[in-house]
């Protein structure tokens, strides 16, 4: 359904260095990046998510956020640590969920702009 995602960010390099701890833990790498702009994904020039700067870049309110699929339990306590050590901030730590499925293993962070993301996946293996 979904193209690519872009989010606004006031500040580049960081939210670069943030996002290459937080996706590099789950497979995903810069796919290209210019003086305003750092895509993420796993082919080159195939951005799935697109950090743009923006001056008045702003988190969207309450009740959104991103998931980001893992491929591993594992992936997603190293999402959480390496977005942590990134500068995030914690918003649930790795764990099952069982509000939304037998399955359902995530943790969730804050991104330096505000944005909440979420690693999951729904693997039983670690």
């Amino acid at each position: 359904m979904l193209h690519h995602l872009s989010l606004g960010v006031r500040d580049l390099a960081a939210a670069g260095a943030f996002y290459d701890a937080a996706l590099g833990a789950l497979g995903y790498r810069r796919v290209f990046e210019d003086d305003t702009a750092i895509g993420y994904g796993l082919v080159d020039d195939e951005d799935l998510l697109c950090l743009k700067l923006r001056d008045d870049a702003a988190a969207p309110g309450p009740g959104f956020h991103l998931a980001f699929s893992a491929p591993t339990r594992t992936a997603v306590q190293e999402f959480h640590r390496a977005a942590l050590r990134a500068g995030g901030h914690d918003n649930g730590p790795a764990g099952l969920r069982p509000d939304y499925g037998d399955r359902y293993y995530a943790a969730f962070v804050i991104d330096p702009d505000g944005h909440r993301i979420e690693a999951v996946t729904k693997q039983v293996q670690p």
